[in-house]
């Protein structure tokens, strides 16, 4: 709440400040100087702080209330960390479905050679008699002779 007034003042004196552009109405205005400014600000300070002393029961209902928004802030904080947190999560586990995914998917070789580190136990796991009876029974022709 504190952190709100102060910006809500910050603010307003930068506006305050900005250097503006003559118009006819603004000569209309009426003048203040710097030192009037700052008197009456410091005023309007002093003023606030004696507030609490001269309205009690509105200062208590005032704390009351920005104890309740304070709540609420944290509540609403805590509410966007989890929803941040779940997207987060649902993101990780999306990820790791679809490695799962593609490390249960068969492996894109055949066989006939060997994939790297296999070496040898490739050709000893490989079934080496392949051909059928009748595949054998052919007769074998070479390349025709040049």
């Amino acid at each position: 709440m504190r952190f709100l007034l102060r910006i809500t003042f910050w603010l307003g004196l930068v506006l305050v400040l900005l250097p503006r552009d003559k118009t006819p109405e603004s000569d209309k205005l009426p003048q203040i100087g710097a030192a009037d400014a700052v008197q009456a600000a410091t005023a309007a300070v002093s003023d606030m702080t004696q507030f609490c002393k001269r309205q009690p029961a509105a200062c208590e209902v005032g704390g009351q209330a920005a104890t309740i928004i304070g709540q609420r802030a944290q509540d609403g904080a805590r509410k966007i960390y989890q929803i941040i947190n779940d997207k987060k999560e649902q993101i990780s586990n999306d990820k790791n479905e679809k490695t799962d995914k593609n490390d249960k998917k068969a492996p894109d070789h055949t066989g006939s050679i060997a994939m790297a580190g296999e070496g040898d136990a490739a050709s000893s796991e490989a079934p080496r008699d392949t051909l059928s009876q009748d595949d054998l029974a052919l007769e074998w022709r070479g390349p025709p002779a040049n």
